[in-house]
């Protein structure tokens, strides 16, 4: 049988290299300012920031773009550079050593990152729930990691998604031992199409399933929070300590104006659309197009607010990396994110879509 190739629009973030953290401070220190082109403020009152992305344009930051093209960061007083860097894996240490002043990052990358002591904090939450998950084609009939046993499973290798691994078997009475894991990089989509493993771990089902489907495939899913990993934010606002202490009023300005372009993209998403095409011309347009109604739900919490974070959430999976050697046992998750951010997001969503 003759199997068409899924392309895999690596993903060029944290996940991507684990780098050591001094090190990626060096360079960032090095590298940052050639990465960072100012544009003119566009008031005279507001206060210029920059925002490195986690990677390109895509669903996620569909709230982001979408208050820019609609003023409502300059409504709040900033005036942000929306920005990828040439390398998406230095965004902690380019935040932490103060050459970026936000970026989007990953919670379990803040917490790698402190402990390691790169002064970063997350602000607010962009994406409430975790995205990664284990995929199949359906006709292998694996619905739950039990069938799993026997398998091959294809893993990009990093530490992370090994313990998510190993959580989510054990959780259904399955050994590491009872399954064949392959390292086959970040080639996951093409391992499953190509039949090389029976499944793979470490893709996004708001991502990778759209591409699986317009390539005429037919996926099923296991969701890593329904089987022991704790639920845990996939993206995450992240500023520095010393930004976070000192310019607290600019950390709000940002969330207020990024909660709202959130509920706005949630409310129209031909204008989200259109914003995160605006801001990338080599958007894959039709993706994103399918992805930001996919990814909506996503956004908020169970009462409809953007950004919020909460102690039990981060000291539940703190604990969970801890317990997996990913994290010193006495790491304290309480200085990993800021708890006013909570109390400036009110906005609910106006009408979700289905």
């Amino acid at each position: 049988m003759t199997h068409r190739t899924i392309p895999t629009h690596r993903r060029l973030d944290a996940r991507t290299a684990r780098l050591r953290w001094p090190a990626v401070l060096g360079a960032a220190a090095l590298a940052a300012p050639a990465l960072m082109p100012r544009r003119p403020a566009r008031a005279q009152d507001a206060e210029r920031i920059s925002l490195a992305l986690d990677w390109y344009a895509n669903a996620n930051h569909a709230g982001i773009y979408l208050a820019e093209a609609q003023g409502l960061y300059a409504a709040e007083g900033v005036v942000p550079e929306i920005y990828v860097p040439a390398d998406p894996s230095i965004v902690l240490a380019t935040v932490g050593a103060g050459q970026d002043d936000f970026g989007i990052s990953y919670q379990t990358e803040v917490l790698l990152a402190r402990a390691q002591g790169v002064p970063v904090v997350s602000v607010a939450a962009v994406v409430q729930v975790p995205l990664l998950t284990m995929m199949a084609l359906t006709d292998r009939g694996i619905t739950r990691p039990s069938d799993l046993r026997g398998r091959s499973i294809g893993s990009s290798g990093l530490a992370s998604d090994d313990a998510i691994l190993s959580t989510v078997l054990a959780a259904d009475g399955v050994s590491i031992d009872e399954v064949e894991v392959i390292n086959v990089g970040y080639d996951l989509l093409p391992a499953i199409a190509s039949g090389r493993v029976d499944a793979v771990t470490g893709v996004y089902w708001n991502h990778e399933s759209l591409i699986a489907e317009r390539e005429g495939y037919d996926v099923t899913f296991i969701q890593v929070e329904d089987w022991g990993v704790p639920s845990y934010y996939e993206l995450v606002l992240v500023a520095s300590e010393q930004t976070v202490a000192e310019r607290p009023e600019t950390v709000r300005a940002l969330i207020r104006a990024m909660a709202a372009g959130y509920t706005a993209a949630a409310a129209d998403h031909g204008a989200a659309l259109d914003a995160l095409a605006a801001g990338s011309p080599e958007l894959d347009v039709e993706l994103e197009r399918e992805g930001i109604p996919l990814s909506q739900s996503t956004w908020f919490d169970a009462n409809g607010q953007w950004g919020t974070q909460t102690a039990e959430r981060w000291d539940a999976y703190a604990e969970w990396l801890a317990s997996n050697g990913l994290i010193p046992a006495d790491l304290d998750p309480a200085a990993a994110w800021f708890p006013g951010a909570p109390g400036v997001v009110s906005t609910p969503v106006a009408t979700p879509a289905s």
